[in-house]
């Protein structure tokens, strides 16, 4: 791939009256159906997506969507339909085929539960709610749901400058986030440019991955980068990072910041170390670029932390983006 032409940034399709029901579900069908899902299952995702865009349209305030081909399965799609809504008090009754808050008929959720291979639904009256849906190719193996990725440009842009990629290994998740410096095709150049080399390395500790991005990101605006190795079985990560990207590890009693040195990938960047931390058993690894304040604290989200890694970063990515910058967010959990 030329480096000044980067892998388009995840797309967000805003779903603010009826004419986005449509576009969704000819996104998704068209989608489903390039992933080598049969006739009848297109159409399983086309009614699914069609009452998530229904519901945005009917209830929601600011409502988006996101449908994307899974990342690390190429036989599965992505759906993640987000809100500033009412949100709901009782997600388990609105699942309920009948059940309405509005006067309308309550089908949407149920259908989507029923239609969909994996789903994942946090709602709070006054913040809004998350939704996330999986589809899977009918006899093919369904992914791992325990980490996520997003990323969402700037404004009208198309591309982010920022990015993100990781891979597992017998239980043990290395992934990478990486901010380009600046916005537009030269900073999204250097994050993909980090990918690249991300995905090209040998298997090595995130010390001397982050070394090998520094080294390659020379003929770059260069950025912020940051390598997590997240061991499940032995409850550990091991960090190292240079420049502003924020990495912690959340859990019920609050979270720990993970340590980053000063510098610019790339350009400028101080002895490179490595740090270790413990994980508890239901913990997050949260990595994210400064397009999210670090101010963001899960503490007011009750039962947030026993949802999946989608609904955990869409929440995130929601709630705590900075509206004038590129935005990245990458979410592991502790289990899958």
């Amino acid at each position: 791939m030329d480096p000044l032409t980067p892998r388009p940034s995840d797309t967000w399709l805003r779903v603010e009256d009826s004419s986005a029901i449509g576009a969704a579900r000819r996104a998704a069908s068209q989608l489903a159906a390039a992933r080598g899902f049969d006739e009848e299952h297109v159409g399983q995702v086309a009614v699914a997506v069609s009452e998530a865009a229904s519901n945005l349209v009917k209830h929601a305030a600011d409502g988006q969507m996101l449908i994307r081909p899974h990342p690390r399965a190429e036989t599965s799609i992505e759906v993640m339909a987000i809100d500033r809504g009412p949100g709901m008090a009782d997600t388990l009754a609105s699942i309920r085929d009948g059940y309405s808050t509005t006067g309308t008929l309550g089908i949407g959720l149920g259908a989507i539960t029923r239609l969909s291979d994996a789903y994942d639904l946090h709602s709070l009256p006054g913040k809004g709610t998350v939704l996330s849906m999986h589809f899977t190719m009918r006899g093919a193996e369904p992914p791992d749901g325990g980490a996520c990725g997003l990323t969402r440009p700037v404004g009208e842009e198309v591309i982010s400058g920022d990015a993100y990629a990781f891979h597992e290994s017998a239980g043990v998740i290395t992934a990478i986030v990486c901010d380009g410096l600046g916005h537009g095709v030269q900073a999204a150049a250097a994050s993909q440019e980090a990918v690249r080399v991300f995905a090209a390395a040998p298997p090595e500790p995130p010390g001397r991955l982050v070394e090998r991005v520094h080294r390659s990101l020379g003929q770059t605006r260069g950025g912020a980068v940051a390598v997590a190795r997240v061991d499940r079985a032995a409850g550990r990560v091991t960090y190292a990072g240079v420049g502003n990207i924020s990495g912690w590890i959340a859990g019920f009693d609050g979270r720990q910041g993970l340590v980053s040195v000063p510098g610019i990938a790339g350009h400028n960047a101080r002895r490179i170390r490595e740090f270790d931390y413990e994980l508890p058993p239901h913990g997050v690894v949260v990595m994210h670029s400064d397009g999210l304040t670090e101010r963001w604290d899960l503490t007011g989200y009750p039962r947030l932390l026993r949802h999946g890694a989608h609904v955990i970063a869409g929440t995130l990515l929601r709630d705590w983006a900075i509206r004038r910058d590129d935005a990245c967010v990458l979410v592991v959990r502790a289990t899958p």
